[in-house]
């Protein structure tokens, strides 16, 4: 599996997981992952498959219906019973809860929103197929939801980060013992984060042979498997060149050839170990803000929208599938656009 590309492996990890978590829910729910495999990705069946998980252990709790059932009894017909108020009743349990290992799950409107949609999925497909009479499912409203402001860094803390990746200055004593063997690293990681605005799973997907100094560009790997090119700056190639050569002088593990971004253990880093790395600086320069890697990608479209006003060109390099997406997200700069616009047409020679 380590000659197959990154993309392909975290696929067929995905629907191995996804396998095992199946054979935890109802007898029919594997019919329902099949029919919505050609249009949804491994991780969003993954998703799906840990909702269902969460509504059938609810009925289990809450409903004196499903108590003595294991999930392997549970059917359609059952489903068929549910009403309206059922599944009202499950979304206020959603709110807050305890799992399985009796650890407290609180759920916002979005957790909530997520969570009943991945149940009208479910209702819809056997209802499509007439093998559900009736679908309550259809009939629930779904939470307000209220929008959230976006978090991005200001220039000069894009500015103030970076220096603190190269100079590990506010580091703590135990940090700064690794600063020094992967500064460049990540420079070069937070450096084309913040210069192109790519996921940080096509940052870690990323080979040696997908950077193309020639024409400035880097090959990735979208949602879904589409193969696009990314092109990035000057300052960009700089730190990717400089980890380069740093790189070349390390031999990695076994089946991590390929990979561009290596861990301390020599292996293809991680999503969640460069989630940590954009957390640790970015704490001590900007404490106020929770900055991910998917803010230095807002950050990223934030200063693209600015610079050029396209939002079809943001939507665009940042792999939106559709435009209303980039234009939710930068509304505010849509806003103050138009305010800069007021008095850009003369109707009268002064």
């Amino acid at each position: 599996m380590g000659n197959l590309p990154y993309h392909e492996q975290v696929d067929i990890k995905n629907i191995q997981k996804l396998r095992d978590m199946i054979k935890s829910l109802p007898l029919f729910c594997p019919e329902f992952f099949r029919g919505i495999e050609p249009r949804t990705s491994s991780r969003t069946r993954i998703a799906y498959a840990y909702d269902l998980g969460v509504f059938f252990d609810f009925l289990k709790k809450e409903n004196p219906v499903f108590a003595k059932l294991d999930n392997s009894q549970i059917t359609l017909e059952h489903l068929d019973q549910l009403t309206v108020t059922d599944l009202e009743e499950y979304m206020e349990y959603l709110k807050y809860r305890f799992n399985e290992k009796n650890q407290e799950v609180t759920n916002k409107e979005r957790g909530i929103m997520r969570k009943i949609s991945s149940l009208k999925s479910l209702y819809n497909y056997f209802y499509r197929s007439e093998k559900l009479k009736n679908n309550p499912a259809a009939l629930v409203q779904l939470p307000k939801l209220h929008e959230k402001d976006i978090i991005r860094l200001d220039v000069d803390e894009v500015a103030l980060l970076l220096d603190e990746v190269e100079s590990g200055d506010k580091l703590t004593k135990q940090q700064k013992s690794f600063h020094e063997k992967t500064k460049v690293r990540d420079l070069a990681i937070l450096t084309l984060l913040l210069g192109t605005g790519i996921r940080v799973s096509e940052c870690v997907g990323l080979n040696i042979s997908d950077i193309d100094f020639k024409n400035g560009g880097i090959r990735i790997h979208r949602k879904g498997g589409k193969e696009v090119t990314v092109y990035f700056g000057d300052e960009v190639e700089q730190a990717l060149k400089a980890y380069l050569d740093e790189r070349g002088h390390i031999i990695p593990e076994t089946g991590h050839e390929e990979a561009l971004f290596l861990s301390m253990q020599k292996k293809r880093i991680a999503v969640r170990s460069v989630e940590n790395l954009v957390k640790k600086y970015a704490k001590v320069v900007t404490p106020l803000k929770k900055i991910t890697p998917h803010k230095l990608r807002s950050t990223y479209g934030t200063t693209l929208y600015r610079e050029t006003g396209d939002i079809y060109l943001v939507a665009d390099v940042l792999g939106h599938s559709d435009v209303n997406t980039t234009k939710k997200h930068y509304a505010a700069l849509e806003d103050e656009r138009r305010r800069s616009a007021r008095n850009k047409v003369t109707l009268r020679e002064k």
